[in-house]
């Protein structure tokens, strides 16, 4: 897709949500459950949509908090529910319905003190610590749609080991959530009259404390401080913004925290390449403005909505590219952490083969595995994964004793990571990468996402490796052709195709109408474009309507 002419500047009135117009019709719009695009539907993170297209609204929500009761039910997950949300608007409304399901079902549930906002990483590691000192096992709830427009809402579970859930469970869930839409609700219990913002039920938690109080568990806290760094922040109005201010003062850090008001319209927000304001700290054009201070400080850093996700800024270099950090994060913490020899770096089948030399060159072992942090949760519980990260600025790690952090994607500490690296070393993680590629050769790397419909995206689903003939791609034989990832041989509803030099890979976006094609060289730039000529020719061909 092409880059707007307004990709990179300040939103405008014009661009903003009516936050009250959204609101109302989270609550007056009814869902059509016989319509696909308006019925549960749990993608890579969970259940997402627009109140404005009736595919998420309160009848929506209720529906999946029940089912999600019926589902602790059967699994005999009898502990509390932990829930979070962010500061996008519709994650208010769902906070109240989820609330008024699960305290309605006689559930413990647990919240952030003053019912504040919390990060992903913050709930997910909230379950692990409370599974680790409670027989009685918690599992939680995450409201939010990550870095997604402000019109939109999402709504993700984590089972007790406190990463996103996997296939089994998100299925089972939307499966019985669609009928309770279908029958009108019936069989959803809620607390009718009493006020779920004060129930008895509820018990409130300051997690963002303890959070803030451990991180010196999984980054040299001291080594940053000792550094004097100037570091910037992002907060990008998020559910971690006075996380950074509270980092900034526990560890005596010279932060600037730059957006830390949270307004639902997110008007401080530069526009992304198709000029709507999406809060993807991966995208230059949507930190557009922190990219203007580059200058100004050591380092630069910024987290999306619910903060699973981390940009980082250098002044070398600008933002980096996701693989380029994580190939960064690995090499260095595969020198700096006396981590079990037997404990794998997990990437997703899209991430750059650049790390998969970093980590041949370290002598430790690689999972791959499809698109979804899901397939990392449980080796991050059993600590058979070391470090766990894919192409979309998303990662989480042991902590530095080797123990269980996060089992899902933390941006906080990766943002750390990025000072701690600096402070160590004495080099930014864009010149530390510059250094990679002299030991293991430059990458050529691009995502192309091309416009498509439920109906094509389905047919991925049919693709056969076996079937398809590719005997060349970009004038070099193809080593190999897959639908399975190899660290788990795990189906990704898409096709990947292997040379010496270079690859791509198809899949269908898991939260909007399009599909994605990535590719990589590791010869130059034309080479890549060859790549990814051929692959939008023959991808278009795989699933045109014949």
């Amino acid at each position: 897709m092409a880059n707007s002419s307004r990709a990179g500047q300040l939103a405008q009135a014009s661009d903003l949500t009516n936050i009250a117009q959204l609101t109302s019709a989270y609550y007056v719009y009814e869902p059509d459950p016989r319509k696909a695009e308006q019925k549960v539907s749990f993608g890579t993170s969970g259940h997402r949509g627009s109140s404005l297209k009736r595919s998420f609204n309160e009848a929506h929500i209720l529906a999946i908090a029940q089912a999600i009761c019926a589902y602790r039910e059967e699994q005999g997950i009898t502990g509390p529910i932990l829930v979070a949300k962010d500061t996008h608007a519709l994650s208010e409304s769902a906070y109240l319905s989820a609330l008024d399901v699960f305290l309605g079902n006689g559930l413990e549930v647990h919240v952030q003190a003053a019912h504040d906002y919390t990060p992903t990483p913050v709930l997910s590691r909230a379950v692990i610590q409370w599974n680790k000192n409670n027989s009685a096992k918690a599992d939680g709830v995450v409201i939010t749609p990550s870095h997604n427009p402000p019109q939109d809402g999402g709504f993700k579970y984590n089972p007790p080991h406190g990463g996103p859930a996997g296939g089994d469970a998100t299925k089972t869930i939307e499966k019985y959530a669609n009928a309770l839409l279908s029958s009108g609700l019936i069989g959803v219990n809620t607390c009718e009259s009493e006020d779920v913002l004060e129930h008895p039920g509820l018990t409130f938690v300051d997690w963002r404390k303890d959070y803030i109080e451990h991180l010196t568990d999984c980054v040299d806290m001291d080594a940053i401080a000792k550094a004097n760094l100037t570091l910037g922040v992002d907060a990008m109005g998020g559910s971690g913004a006075k996380y950074w201010l509270q980092i900034a003062e526990h560890y005596g850090l010279n932060i600037d925290v730059k957006n830390a008001v949270v307004d639902a319209t997110f008007s401080f927000m530069s526009l992304d390449k198709d000029e709507k304001i999406r809060m993807d700290c991966s995208s230059p054009h949507a930190m557009a403005s922190l990219l203007e201070l580059k200058d100004k400080y050591d380092l630069a850093m910024g987290n999306d909505p619910d903060y699973d996700r981390h940009g980082i800024v250098t002044p070398t270099h600008g933002l980096m590219n996701p693989n380029h950090y994580l190939s960064v994060a690995i090499d260095y913490l595969s020198k700096n952490r006396s981590w079990s020899d037997a404990a794998a770096i997990g990437k997703t089948l899209v991430s750059s083969a650049m790390i998969d030399r970093v980590v041949a060159a370290n002598d430790r072992k690689l999972m791959e595995v499809p698109v979804g942090f899901k397939w990392f949760a449980e080796g991050l519980a059993d600590q058979s994964i070391a470090f766990a990260g894919e192409e979309s600025a998303g990662a989480t790690m042991l902590d530095r004793n080797g123990d269980t952090w996060t089992t899902d994607k933390d941006g906080i500490v990766l943002a750390l990571l990025a000072a701690e690296i600096l402070a160590t070393t004495g080099k930014n993680p864009s010149q530390y990468y510059d250094e990679l590629c002299e030991q293991h050769g430059t990458s050529f790397y691009r995502r192309v996402d091309t416009a498509s419909s439920i109906e094509m995206n389905q047919r991925f689903k049919g693709i056969r490796a076996y079937k398809v003939k590719l005997p060349t791609l970009a004038d070099e034989a193809v080593t190999d052709i897959t639908t399975k990832a190899k660290g788990n041989d795990a189906q990704f509803g898409g096709i990947k195709v292997t040379t010496e030099n270079g690859w791509f890979a198809a899949r269908p976006s898991g939260t909007e109408p399009v599909y994605k094609i990535y590719a990589e060289s590791f010869v130059g730039e034309e080479h890549l474009e060859a790549i990814l000529q051929q692959a939008a020719e023959w991808v278009n061909d795989l699933l045109a309507d014949k």
